[in-house]
């Protein structure tokens, strides 16, 4: 059974930083991308940062970039989403996704992930 669990939301001041966490169990193929995505009150989910198991090859949303930093740790199951230089309109539910089939690319777009965690609430004040 594929399970995602994210972990390390919080309350964070503007300027701040905080890791998501993303477990992983029951993959059974190689390739597969595990991304992570955010919706905020009111708006559309979008891709933030996403990873593709097969090269590491990895994705930011423009708005993220030099700020917000996905890895993962194989050996740990692990897949983390490093965010420093928070600002308010960082502030949504964190989700992290992960694709069904080994994928020879990195897209972060949700329709093509299966597998979906809970979510964790991410609040950035002012």
């Amino acid at each position: 059974e594929v399970q995602l669990v994210e972990s390390g939301g919080g309350l964070v001041q503007a300027g701040g930083s905080l890791r998501l966490s993303c477990a992983v169990s029951g993959f059974t193929f190689d390739g597969y991308v595990v991304g992570w995505f955010r919706q905020a009150p009111g708006k559309e989910r979008e891709g933030v940062s996403c990873i593709n198991q097969r090269d590491s090859s990895t994705f930011y949303k423009d708005s993220v970039k030099g700020r917000f930093t996905i890895s993962s740790d194989n050996g740990k199951n692990m897949v983390y989403l490093q965010m420093n230089s928070l600002k308010p309109e960082d502030t949504a539910v964190y989700y992290c996704a992960a694709t069904k089939r080994s994928v020879y690319s990195t897209p972060c777009f949700g329709p093509l992930y299966a597998y979906w965690g809970q979510g964790t609430q991410v609040t950035v004040s002012r």
